[in-house]
């Protein structure tokens, strides 16, 4: 390698000009980071989605409406990392259609954009604590959700004698905000709250999803690194629509993890 290659290759990695030569690589070399802890994705995803048919479930103009995705999702990603912890930001962008195959004089075809962008990151504070957190806003992007059971909802149009009824983007915003604590070696806690809020259309039914939380803490103990036992109590809450209906649930679980390793054979 040429000598003043060698060197410059050093100083940008802050290595000594020994340890570089013609084998120097990204796959050998950790301080190989030329983006300075930054990390760039993209990428392109099977696409999919679900529509609530609401109080308009059982006609079969609504029955004999099928979905299409022309395109597949796009996503993309940003994370920035130092010593305190890291931040990141990722995107996603979607289109969904929607086709009227019943022959009368209704014209129920449509389609709708999808897109939704996610802040997350955590904070280090000393050796002991984290702090994570998570944020989302976007539309149509519920089937990337755990609790949001669907991504198009119906708008009533009734001045529109073609098309009475619409399907939107179902508007949503989520949160998480979670402490990890370490109390000693052997003792470590973890205490959080996260919640998803929906914007429902008035086509929805009474009973569809508006918003679910949950809280959580626990305390676990390992006594050795490959052992782990503690409990964690859990609440959670979900309310409809527009009947009035909310449930709470509370739990209390212990749980118990032995991590081992073995081979059998040659």
């Amino acid at each position: 390698m040429n000598e003043k290659l060698r060197a410059i290759v050093a100083q940008v990695l802050e290595l000594d000009p020994a340890l570089v030569n013609a084998e120097t690589s990204v796959e050998n070399q950790p301080k190989w980071d030329s983006l300075r802890h930054m990390n760039l994705i993209f990428a392109v995803e099977r696409p999919g989605a679900s529509g609530d048919q609401g109080t308009y479930a059982d006609r079969i103009e609504v029955q004999n409406i099928k979905p299409r995705f022309p395109v597949p999702d796009f996503t993309t990603a940003y994370k920035y990392t130092q010593n305190w912890g890291y931040a990141r930001v990722a995107g996603q962008l979607r289109w969904i259609k929607w086709d009227d195959t019943l022959a009368d004089k209704f014209d129920l075809s449509g389609s709708a954009t999808g897109w939704g962008l996610n802040f997350t990151g955590n904070l280090k504070f000393g050796s002991k604590d984290v702090l994570r957190g998570a944020f989302v806003v976007g539309e149509g992007i519920q089937n990337s959700m755990n609790d949001a059971p669907v991504d198009i909802g119906i708008e009533k149009t009734p001045q529109n004698t073609v098309t009475p009824i619409e399907g939107k983007p179902l508007p949503l915003t989520s949160m998480s905000l979670f402490l990890d604590h370490s109390w000693s070696s052997r003792f470590t806690s973890a205490f959080g709250y996260s919640r998803e809020d929906m914007d429902n259309t008035d086509g929805q039914a009474p009973n569809a999803f508006k918003n679910g939380q949950y809280a959580l803490g626990n305390l676990l103990y390992s006594p050795v690194p490959n052992a782990m036992m503690g409990g964690e109590l859990q609440w959670g809450r979900r309310a409809n629509f527009s009947d009035g209906f909310s449930s709470d649930g509370l739990k209390l679980q212990f749980s118990f993890k032995y991590s081992f390793s073995g081979k059998i054979g040659g």
